[in-house]
């Protein structure tokens, strides 16, 4: 299996035999529960579906739901994630995928939701310089002309502007695996990952990808 569904916790940090410190992220990784495959013959491509098993399970999933988890003979879960994996065939639905996939030193790739922002102006959203603060000037924060006049007379697309900002769906590569707790489901993946504590995150090793399912 080449990816995992996981929760942040939140960051702390460890210490590497040098005593040097290491930044890490807490993640709850699993246990998932393999709900469908997907195969060549059926669907063109190799992939398993995973569904994130947690404490608080699903209250009263829908009707088309209740029939695709009955389909696979497993209970309802709040969270189905897709990852391409070659050795679908291997797997069979009902299986349980836990974080002893990982390895410590492995490299992964972690995608997550990032914090919402609200709306924000053209200085924090895109770091515009702004205007003076003195001599009079009444523009400070503002965006100024955004194509009015004779020219171009339209408001070009992609012009930045103030907007929302945030909530996002960002993928931070490369993380260094510091350690995986078989015992308790957590991985601790060296740096940052995207997202507020309690945000669903998807982990997935290199050369692989991982999709909405």
């Amino acid at each position: 299996m080449q990816g995992l569904i996981g929760r942040k916790i939140g960051m702390t940090q460890t210490f590497d035999p040098d005593g040097n410190v290491i930044p890490v992220t807490v993640i709850k990784a699993g246990p998932c529960t393999v709900i469908q495959k997907k195969t060549v013959e059926k669907d063109g491509y190799e992939a398993v579906q995973l569904g994130l098993v947690e404490e608080k399970g699903v209250r009263k999933p829908v009707k088309a739901a209740t029939g695709h988890f009955q389909k696979s003979g497993v209970p309802p879960t709040r969270l189905l994630r897709e990852f391409r994996f070659a050795a679908a065939s291997e797997v069979k639905e009902g299986d349980q995928v836990l974080v002893d996939i990982f390895q410590a030193g492995e490299m992964v790739h972690v995608t997550g939701t990032s914090k919402g922002k609200g709306f924000q102006g053209v200085v924090t959203r895109h770091h515009f310089r702004g205007g003076r603060a003195t001599h009079g000037s009444m523009f400070h924060r503002a965006p100024g002309s955004i194509g009015a006049s004779s020219y171009p007379s339209r408001v070009m697309k992609g012009t930045r502007m103030g907007g929302h900002m945030g909530h996002d769906r960002v993928t931070v590569r490369n993380l260094e695996v510091v350690e995986a707790d078989k015992e308790n489901n957590l991985l601790l993946v060296r740096g940052a990952v995207p997202g507020p504590r309690g945000g669903y995150l998807l982990i997935w090793k290199q050369g692989f990808a991982a999709k909405t399912a």
